[in-house]
């Protein structure tokens, strides 16, 4: 597809009250929406409405942060994977993914949970794989540290290829159901795995049939190198955080080779990195609204959210107004580190004004302007080879979605980046993304043509 033709992806990243760590603080913030269904009920259908191509919710199996910079902050909210069931029910064309960990579930139980999604949304479903990335995750499940940085991005290999494998359990038309006969499946399209590897011992087959798309759509977030590596092999969107188009630019040519280099084509991975938009009538009225924001932010609370998002080191014996220190390497948030210590670096930032830069998008690229200079910035780093599209990571909800639907989405569309319509029905589809042979059928077919 010539870029004269092809159109920008989005995805609406949703959280709670919206991504400003101060955001359920907000005049005009649902402070109840972690637990409120009509409250994502709202959004979803509001994204909808806006044709993005998804919703997505990313997730964490602990409490993250301590002390009273703890108890300012939202942590409570729903498991994604039973709110995304229930959403899909009020909705028809929208994607719905969302964060699973590899190293805190077993590969049965993610591909039959996703397999049922994918049902449930008549081929919707998406799958966000991360390896996890703290300490408190390990401690609820009967472990005292996380996992080492590169064995468990072995594990989640091994882990991707026996979900793939569950899902091909079935071939697509395996299943016959003649009354007459009583056959109800053909035992000929029943392929059993039986995986036995390294960190996995798994039989099958999967007690839900093919989904819809073959496999629902993965994701991946992972910026370090094996976090690269793994989405080269195994991704087809990557969710990313750059603060310039050059970093994107090197992100994005960087990935596309790879996928290269493991034989699959780059057009069938969507890089789309993270972006927290401010919308206001006029430049100066969404920096002032930005503002606001900022002013909500409690010292703790931003201390809390830098510490959480460089590996767990305790900021608060720094001096807060002193330059962000040299840190460790960590075996926790690798890519994140680096793309904060960069950022210090480069402006010159003290510990405070490095976690006001970033108490929005946590490290993701913050635009603040008019409708118009939101679309002006979007276009350039799509046009120039920095993003497929775009993660929008609203700052408050319902508010900040509604205003990037109202405003910005327009104009994407009279410019020809984006849709005015759905294109298909599952995800795939509207992302065009092509749909996975089964592994199973695909080598008896081949065994057939050679013999």
């Amino acid at each position: 597809m010539s870029l004269a033709n092809k159109q920008l992806k989005l995805g609406a990243f949703l959280m709670s009250s919206g991504h400003h760590v101060a955001a359920w603080r907000h005049s005009n913030a649902r402070a109840d929406g972690g637990l409120s269904f009509e409250h994502y009920r709202q959004i979803t259908q509001t994204a909808e409405r806006g044709k993005f191509d998804m919703i997505f919710f990313a997730d964490g199996v602990a409490v993250r942060g301590r002390g009273e910079g703890l108890s300012r902050t939202a942590p409570v909210h729903f498991e994604p994977l039973t709110l995304l069931s229930a959403l899909s029910v009020v909705t028809q064309n929208i994607g719905l993914a969302a964060t699973v960990s590899t190293t805190y579930n077993e590969p049965y139980h993610l591909a039959r949970k996703f397999a049922s999604l994918d049902y449930l949304s008549n081929g919707r479903a998406g799958w966000n794989l991360v390896t996890s990335a703290s300490n408190v995750e390990a401690q609820n499940f009967n472990k005292e540290k996380h996992m080492e940085h590169t064995l468990r991005y072995q594990r989640a290999r091994e882990f991707v290829d026996v979900v793939k494998a569950l899902w091909d359990s079935w071939e697509d038309d395996a299943f016959i159901r003649d009354k007459e006969s009583g056959i109800y499946f053909d035992s000929d399209k029943l392929h059993v795995p039986n995986h036995k590897g390294e960190h996995f011992s798994v039989r099958g087959p999967l007690n839900v049939a093919r989904p819809i798309q073959g496999y629902p759509v993965i994701i991946q977030a992972g910026s370090s190198e094996d976090g690269q590596e793994l989405a080269a092999q195994t991704a087809e969107v990557i969710f990313t955080a750059q603060q310039t188009l050059l970093e994107a630019q090197t992100f994005y040519s960087g990935i596309k080779e790879k996928v290269a280099k493991y034989g699959r084509n780059p057009d069938d991975v969507k890089i789309m990195p993270g972006v927290f938009p401010v919308i206001g009538r006029t430049e100066e009225e969404a920096k002032e609204k930005y503002e606001q924001l900022q002013d909500l932010i409690h010292p703790q609370v931003g201390l809390g959210l830098l510490s959480a998002l460089v590996g767990g080191v305790d900021l608060s014996i720094y001096p807060i107004d002193e330059p962000f220190p040299d840190l460790p390497d960590t075996n926790l948030q690798k890519s994140r580190l680096k793309l904060l210590t960069d950022l210090a670096r480069r402006d010159n930032l003290t510990i405070r004004q490095l976690y006001l830069a970033i108490a929005g998008a946590r490290g993701h690229r913050t635009i603040l302007g008019t409708p118009q200079q939101i679309a002006d910035q979007l276009e350039d780093w799509f046009i120039n080879g920095g993003a497929d599209g775009f993660n929008i990571m609203p700052p408050y909800l319902p508010g900040g979605l509604d205003e990037f639907v109202e405003f910005v989405i327009p104009e994407l569309q009279r410019r020809g980046l984006f849709r005015t319509e759905y294109e298909g029905r599952t995800l795939r589809e509207n992302l065009g993304l092509p749909r996975p042979v089964n592994r199973f059928s695909q080598v008896l077919h081949s065994s057939e043509l050679a013999a």
